[in-house]
């Protein structure tokens, strides 16, 4: 069911919006009566999918490893439409195998936009709200937040390190005006998630996601799991003792050494997780 979001007039900035995740957050958004400004290392395609939503949006560039591009970014579309009501941080990388066969530009690369990314955002954009006395930061991370898949070292340890740096922030912001929140999906169908397998759960898509954080919009709250019962089964998980519950991550967890497929995944790698990458999702 469609969220009521009260989003008509309402300046959203999303960072690697494209594409994927972030450009479904965009078309629900925009659908909504948001003005919404697409920030992506892509320019050109950020302007693209920009010119075919409905309502207001438009196409940014943006570099979340860099203060100096995301700064530029805050300021262009506050100054296009005023003071940003909502970030949304979405811009992250990916890289799947063993944890000793990872490239070393993989790991900066996945530490860089994935972590540091969000921490920029929030510290940049938190204090223009917390001045107005009003904002809402989400971001989008991931399960791998609670849970850490064989395969998957560096991206859990990036989405641990936005939750736990979330929560600090949200203590400090408490009775500002400003809500926090976190978005935590399972396997979403894009290229980040190319060749990879969803493990118990199915495939969810990026417009799963968006209606979700179009929800927690408009009904603000710090965690949301998408599913909702995987949140739900991690608590109940973690009651258990190690050896049960170790059994019962290796059932609903997937294992992306044995159930990825690396070739799916060459071309997304190679254009993502170098030194210089070509777009970040």
């Amino acid at each position: 069911m469609r969220s009521t979001i009260p989003a008509r007039g309402r300046v959203i900035a999303i960072t690697g919006a494209a594409r994927g995740i972030g450009a479904a957050i965009a078309r629900e958004l925009a659908a909504a009566g948001a003005h919404v400004a697409l920030g992506d290392l892509d320019a050109a395609a950020a302007a693209e999918t920009a010119a075919a939503l409905p309502g207001t949006a438009a196409g940014f560039a943006l570099d979340v490893t860099v203060d100096d591009s995301f700064t530029g970014f805050l300021d262009a579309v506050e100054a296009r439409w005023g003071p940003i009501d909502v970030l949304i941080n979405n811009a992250g990388v990916m890289w799947v195998g063993r944890f000793e066969d990872e490239p070393e530009a993989a790991t900066r690369r996945q530490l860089a936009v994935n972590l540091h990314g969000v921490i920029r955002g929030v510290r940049l954009a938190a204090p223009r709200m917390r001045a107005r006395g009003r904002g809402h930061l989400v971001t989008v991370a991931s399960a791998a937040s609670k849970l850490a898949p064989a395969g998957e070292a560096t991206y859990a340890a990036t989405k641990h390190g936005v939750y736990g740096y979330l929560s600090a922030v949200r203590a400090e912001l408490h009775g500002s005006g400003v809500e926090l929140s976190v978005v935590m999906p399972t396997v979403v169908d894009t290229p980040l998630a190319a060749g990879t397998s969803p493990g118990a759960v199915a495939t969810l898509t990026p417009e799963d996601v968006a209606r979700a954080v179009a929800d927690v919009l408009a009904r603000p709250r710090f965690e949301v799991t998408v599913p909702r019962r995987v949140g739900l089964l991690v608590r109940l998980a973690n009651l258990l003792p190690d050896r049960p519950r170790t059994a019962l991550y290796r059932r609903l967890v997937p294992n992306q050494i044995t159930d990825s497929d690396p070739a799916s995944r060459a071309g997304y790698e190679r254009a993502t997780l170098t030194d210089n990458p070509g777009e970040p999702r």
